[in-house]
């Protein structure tokens, strides 16, 4: 989309290294804002609550694991309910909008968006936006209440209509001002963020008092900061079912193979947790880490060895694994979709005829292969029971940050603890597996397969400088602000 943003870092430093990296608040801008009293207070719901309201000075820590003489490092907004507002109920007219690819989970997020600003604030007047940004000014809207969202949870997709590219900013801004929102939520993956992130500069341009809050939505984990993206967890336990019919063909017949080819453009988190999950997977393949076909140590002979061992074997691939390969043939490599991703051929295919062709033609063995895709399936199905659970925290979080007068940032659990984050954090680099990790080498030692590295590729990856991973236990988080809390790697 191009957009870019003059984003000025709100910044709070303190004792001993302290930095609060805070989100842009609407009294930045517009003097002499009146406060109200948190409706929460009298909701019975938060009657048996021994604390209401998260105390206005709490922070999370960026990170957790740190050296005894290291600075306290970077700290986020904490998010939770505050003990005074900067709306009224009444006042209060509200939109959700979805962008880009599908996710397990966004309608759960719709859904509780839409309860909490009802039940917990009394919020009457919320709008759906359809089909995008561009539904903004091109497309109908749809009014939600709690009765309209109230199964959307168990379906997948969104019942607002998803699409990508159609920002223009001045007409969105135009579109909010025109029907009265003070209230903008948007759901969507990085480019989304970056386009939420214009719209709150052109309305604090404007002087405008409205909230703009985004939900990070990506199914590939490959979001910064945060701990895990919704749906990861329903995609990853999908991506079991592919696996498992690969596996259940491949051992019922002669040499059998199984490629199962998953979600994951330029990160290969949901390929490397489906395969850790699985123990079927004789092979996981990532964009992370090179691999090549023919030749000592290549993936041609270590296929070889698992038959002749196992008699049958499973690879799962990232989509974006294995691209640099197919560089020669194609012709798609600077072309890209609406929201600006690359688009790239099919290696799933491109690696099945390759392996027919060598054990049919060059060595003459007799293999039986069976090419499993399920990439739009993981991603089409509602939210698993954990998703859900987080998609609600997600939905309150945002919605109690709107309240307290919150603007130009996005929502996230940051080491277990929900922070309020600003845009730019979100949408300044992707996380990535990094290969010289110990979660890569237990899947490595899972699988048993060889890392496809040579010795000196190896010590090159632990030279350079690693890019920002959050793991389960949070190893090899790097950051290149300063002052920045160093990990202790035991």
């Amino acid at each position: 989309m191009g957009l870019s943003t003059k984003y000025e870092p709100k910044i709070v430093t303190g004792d001993a290294g302290y930095v609060l990296e805070d989100v842009p608040h609407l009294s930045d801008y517009i003097s002499n804002l009146p406060t109200y009293p948190n409706p929460l207070q009298d909701n019975p719901a938060y009657s048996v609550v021994k604390q209401y309201f998260v105390n206005v000075d709490d922070t999370v820590a960026q990170k957790i694991v740190v050296h005894k003489t290291s600075p306290r490092g970077i700290h986020l907004r904490r998010a939770g309910p505050r003990q005074k507002v900067y709306f009224e109920s009444d006042e209060v007219h509200a939109c959700i909008v979805t962008c880009g690819g599908l996710c397990p989970g966004l309608n759960t997020v719709i859904r509780e968006i839409v309860c909490g600003l009802n039940y917990m604030y009394g919020v009457k007047r919320i709008l759906g936006i359809e089909g995008g940004y561009k539904g903004f000014y091109a497309r109908n809207t749809i009014p939600l209440t709690p009765k309209v969202v109230n199964d959307i949870h168990k379906r997948g997709g969104t019942i607002l209509g998803t699409s990508r590219g159609g920002h223009d900013t001045s007409k969105i801004v135009d579109s909010i001002q025109d029907r009265g929102i003070n209230q903008v939520y948007i759901i969507g993956g990085d480019g989304t963020q970056k386009g939420a992130s214009v719209i709150y500069e052109e309305i604090k341009r404007r002087g405008l008092k409205v909230a703009v809050a985004g939900i990070p939505k990506t199914i590939d984990n490959d979001i910064p900061v945060i701990d895990k993206s919704f749906g990861f967890d329903t995609a990853v336990e999908e991506a079991q079912r592919a696996i498992n019919a690969a596996h259940v063909e491949a051992e019922s017949v002669e040499n059998g193979i199984g490629v199962v080819k998953l979600m994951g453009r330029y990160s290969g988190f949901i390929a490397m947790y489906a395969t850790l999950a699985s123990r079927d997977v004789d092979c996981c393949l990532i964009p992370e880490s090179p691999f090549y076909l023919e030749g000592p140590g290549g993936l041609f002979e270590y296929m070889e060895k698992r038959l002749k061992e196992n008699g049958h074997m499973i690879i799962v691939m990232a989509e974006g694994a294995g691209q640099e390969l197919l560089s020669e043939s194609m012709h798609t490599m600077d072309q890209q979709d609406a929201s600006g991703n690359k688009l790239l051929q099919d290696v799933g295919l491109w690696i099945s005829e390759s392996i027919k062709d060598h054990f049919t033609k060059k060595r003459k063995m007799i293999i039986n292969l069976k090419y499993i895709d399920p990439t739009y399936m993981i991603r089409a199905v509602p939210g698993n029971a954990s998703d859900n659970v987080y998609c609600t925290l997600l939905a309150h979080s945002v919605v109690h940050g709107a309240f307290a007068g919150y603007t130009g940032f996005t929502v996230g659990p940051v080491n277990g603890r929900h922070a309020y984050i600003p845009f730019h954090r979100v949408t300044e680099k992707q996380n990535k597996v990094v290969i010289t990790d110990r979660m890569w080498a237990r899947l490595l030692s899972s699988t048993n397969q060889p890392s496809f590295l040579k010795p000196k590729d190896i010590t090159v990856s632990k030279r350079e400088k690693e890019p920002p991973t959050q793991l389960l236990d949070g190893e090899n988080c790097t950051d290149d602000r300063k002052p920045v809390s160093k990990e202790l790697v035991t």
